[in-house]
């Protein structure tokens, strides 16, 4: 049996951002709230996050990607433990409340503390606890691998789901 190498191709034009984000929008993700109570003043802080997966078992390892425009991130960051709140279908005004900076996220929200003293959101089905283990410049993004110390499900919902940029609904087959 022979193989045939076929030599990769080449791009000729550069890759459109709102065309990426068209394609990359196809495909379905969940919604994460991340919290932390501010370094500086103890002042809860926090940002939607659809960028968030699991990456090992041993050590147990998380991560998601951070805009480097957010206005949020370094006060989460600031703190030595932070909090991913797993979003449930029921927190889709939530979700779009910490999307967006500048408001007052957490006003008419309860929460309770996580072990190491993160905001965990009441709603949410479910909470890790981490800190930040690593933070990789990406384009105009940063990756962070956050070190998982704690974590535990929380309310019983579907997930909140985000697919060609507007929000869905599981349905089981």
């Amino acid at each position: 049996m022979s193989s045939t190498v076929v030599p990769p191709m080449t791009c000729t034009a550069p890759v459109e951002p709102r065309r990426l984000r068209t394609v990359a929008g196809r495909f379905t993700t969940g919604v994460v709230a991340v919290t932390a109570l501010r370094g500086s003043d103890g002042a809860p802080a926090g940002l939607a996050v659809n960028s968030f997966t699991s990456v090992s078992l041993d050590p147990p390892l998380v991560l998601f990607c951070v805009a480097r425009t957010s206005t949020s991130w370094p006060d989460v960051r600031s703190a030595d433990r932070f909090c991913v709140n797993i979003l449930g279908e029921g927190q889709r005004d939530l979700s779009a409340r910490f999307a967006n900076s500048g408001t007052d996220k957490f006003g008419d929200t309860s929460w309770t503390t996580s072990p190491g003293g993160a905001p965990v959101l009441d709603g949410s089905i479910g909470w890790i606890e981490c800190s930040v283990e690593e933070e990789i410049p990406a384009g105009d993004h940063d990756v962070v691998i956050a070190r998982v110390h704690d974590l535990d499900t929380h309310h019983e919902d579907s997930p909140l789901l985000f697919f060609r940029g507007l929000y869905g609904r599981y349905a089981q087959l």
